[in-house]
């Protein structure tokens, strides 16, 4: 998996099948940049061929050879067994284009399977069957994205806009925020109990900006027809988030922004050509989980841009391992870290491919980008539940 791979995103999927068919496969952390270790089937040959992933056929010894180099303790690597694959849904709402989302795009290209969820499916225990769950790019404040100022007339905003109210009627709510409030709340439960979150743009902050919110009112009567609390920010409660604390919600309906957060202006005023992030390097044998997460062929990632496209470090949660950060700043694009028996994992921006994607933008192809590390960390996460549990123990 390092460059000379002819397509690391199928490569992942390749690895998903083989799951899937009740098959082992071992992920050989840092080895040549991340490599997969499958025993030999004419089948599996095939299929490589077929959807065009490059591979090498090793005889005993080499094998033997290649996992004394990962395992041997001079050396930065590891092995870690895969062995039950995860059941995957996206959270979408019915309206969303499938390319509007970057980690639906992926699992198409990859042919990984999922299915889809939103918010009744969530609040009548549907997600019981799925162990890795994505948020799409939600605004779980209820705020329909803070978008009324440039959209607040269009057809797609509008359309949107009523969905969401439909539902929250539908199920019992006055507001959406309220709906929005339900739903995270029942993520939380679910992470709680094993399931694996993980979530990039507006659904990252908005995830617990509406935890902390929910005693206060942080919606102006543009969003809910009732005025904001003005007092809203001393009312927070950040003892309820999962990631973030001590941070400050901005409470101008007409900024398209939600809170002190997300460093998008000051990466955006960095331009795209300054604007990479870093990968922090695990020890692959004493942190197994961090080590999948970001195993790559490369460990600068070219910046993207979206609603949040990254976290102010200062109002992390003590108890969240950063994951990549921009060098020279204390601006962070990707996190993780434990709830209960499961995890979270939140990832700043919209679309690796796409620095400034904006509304009605075309699909990003990617059989233009088989090589994209930005992608490439997103299927690291579809991967990671797989691992046996008392390797992710250690």
């Amino acid at each position: 998996m390092e460059d000379s791979q002819t397509d690391h995103l199928k490569a992942y999927g390749i690895a998903y099948r083989h799951l899937l068919s009740n098959k082992e496969v071992d992920w050989l952390l840092n080895y040549r940049g991340g490599s997969f270790m499958f025993g030999y089937s004419s089948k599996l040959q095939e299929e490589c061929n077929a959807k065009g992933v490059s591979y090498e056929l090793l005889e005993g010894t080499q094998t033997a050879q290649v996992y004394a180099e990962a395992k041997d303790e001079k050396n930065n690597m590891d092995v870690v067994r895969l062995e039950k694959v995860a059941k995957i849904a996206v959270y979408v709402p019915p309206n969303a284009l499938p390319w509007d989302d970057a980690v639906q795009l992926v699992l198409e290209y990859a042919e990984i399977p999922y299915d889809k969820l939103w918010d009744e499916e969530v609040l009548t225990d549907k997600l019981k069957g799925y162990d890795w769950l994505h948020l799409h790019h939600e605004d779980f404040t209820g705020q329909f994205g803070k978008f009324f100022a440039t959209y607040g007339s269009a057809p797609r905003y509008l359309n949107q806009q009523k969905i969401n109210e439909d539902m929250a009627a539908k199920l019992g709510y006055d507001k959406v925020s309220k709906l929005k409030l339900a739903v995270v709340k029942k993520l939380k439960e679910y992470i709680a109990n094993g399931g694996f979150l993980f979530t990039m743009c507006s659904a990252t902050d908005t995830y617990d900006l509406a935890l902390a919110a929910q005693y206060t009112d942080i919606c102006e009567s543009i969003y809910d027809g009732d005025p904001a609390d003005p007092q809203a920010n001393s009312k927070l409660d950040y003892s309820e988030c999962l990631a973030f604390e001590n941070f400050t919600v901005d409470m101008n309906p007409l900024m398209y922004e939600y809170s002190n957060i997300d460093v998008t202006n000051q990466l955006l005023s960095m331009g795209q050509y300054n604007d990479n992030f870093t990968l922090v390097d695990f020890s692959a044998k004493y942190d197994p989980v961090p080590s999948m997460l970001t195993q790559c062929h490369t460990s600068v990632i070219n910046g993207f841009l979206g609603q949040t496209t990254g976290f102010q470090k200062s109002l992390l949660k003590k108890n969240v391992t950063v994951l990549a950060m921009k060098d020279g700043t204390d601006y962070v694009r990707y996190i993780h870290g434990n709830y209960g028996k499961g995890t979270f994992t939140f990832y700043g921006g919209h679309d690796p491919e796409d620095y400034q994607h904006a509304v009605g933008d075309p699909k990003t192809e990617l059989e233009n980008f088989k090589h994209s590390p930005g992608y490439r960390l997103i299927l690291n996460n579809v991967l990671f539940p797989a691992a046996k549990k008392k390797k992710l123990k250690t």
